[in-house]
């Protein structure tokens, strides 16, 4: 009885070769990009061999996927680019085709010298047809980066709005399912900062609540932090119940491989290391409204955010600040 495996580089196939005694017996699992196929082959032969054939061949894309609901997202917060977009293609192949008429003008008119007057004229009209393309085309470019960053960046808090959080032991959310009720604050690094994060923000816990702010720490190091919860604490309004400071921490990631890749890209995309440790605070609507390298500004927090009950509840809750 002998086992051997033996891979392709091109297709990731694994080939693997038992030699019983008893009937061939053959299996290939292949998987490609588009279809997922399991054939089964069985014959009776003198030789006796069994061969397992696993093929995987889907590469991952490294171009991101904008999803039809991130494309219409931007087209509503930017009604008017589209328009905008059209009227400068309309204008670039109207100065295109007057740039080839002029052209055509100056050729005639640099072979025949009975027209050598025109020429200037020809010149001028030339000049301005040039001068419109390029603005135009500048113009173009422009909106459509704009457009293509949108469109990344509402697909990525899409991608965030549906990652899992959990409560408690029995109970997991999406992220989405906060929207409207909680300003998300994440903070991301080591236990130690995570640790640290939660004692500066202990003298703002009342604050920070009566504004709909909650923390979900996400610790990067495997260790676990510190998060004492003593019966009474003591802050600049006076001593208040644990379960305050509980409830102001008490979400945590739920599936944490997701939450990293999404962190990960995160980073990258803002040029950051991924060994540093970052805060990311959300609107109420689940936008992302600013992020940073450090501790989360917590006074700066209970400073610019409306409160989330009383007479401002809605009137202000797009003017989450810039923190």
């Amino acid at each position: 009885m002998a086992l051997t495996a033996f891979g392709s580089a091109i297709t990731n196939t694994l080939f693997l070769t038992h030699l019983p005694t008893s009937p061939r017996t053959s299996f290939m699992f292949t998987t490609s990009t588009l279809s997922y196929g399991h054939t089964l082959f069985y014959s009776h032969q003198r030789s006796s061999v069994a061969t397992i054939v696993c093929s995987a061949s889907n590469k991952p894309s490294n171009s991101p996927q904008i999803s039809s609901t991130a494309k219409i997202r931007s087209e509503v917060l930017s009604p008017f680019r589209a328009v905008r977009m059209f009227f400068y293609t309309a204008f670039i192949a109207s100065a295109s085709l007057g740039t080839f008429i002029a052209i055509t003008q100056l050729i005639g008119a640099l072979s025949n010298p009975s027209r050598s007057s025109e020429v200037p004229e020809i010149l001028k009209g030339l000049g301005i047809d040039i001068g419109a393309v390029s603005l135009f085309a500048f113009l173009y470019l422009r909106d459509n980066k704009a457009k293509n960053a949108q469109e990344a960046r509402l697909s990525r808090e899409e991608f965030l709005s549906n990652l899992k959080l959990r409560v408690n032991e029995k109970k997991i959310i999406p992220v989405n399912s906060l929207r409207g009720i909680a300003r998300l604050v994440i903070c991301v690094g080591p236990a130690s900062f995570i640790t640290e994060s939660f004692k500066r923000s202990e003298p703002f816990t009342e604050s920070l609540l009566d504004r709909g702010v909650l923390v979900v720490p996400f610790v990067t190091d495997g260790n676990s932090p510190v998060l004492e919860f003593e019966e009474t604490e003591e802050t600049e309004e006076g001593k208040q119940p644990a379960t305050r400071r509980k409830r102001l921490w008490q979400l945590t990631p739920a599936i944490v491989s997701e939450w990293s890749e999404w962190l990960d890209e995160q980073k990258k995309m803002a040029g950051v290391s991924s060994e540093s440790p970052v805060y990311l605070s959300l609107r109420l609507d689940g936008r992302v409204r600013g992020s940073g390298v450090g501790y989360p500004p917590w006074n700066a927090l209970v400073a610019q955010l409306p409160p989330v009950k009383g007479i401002w509840t809605g009137l202000l809750d797009g003017m989450d600040g810039r923190v």
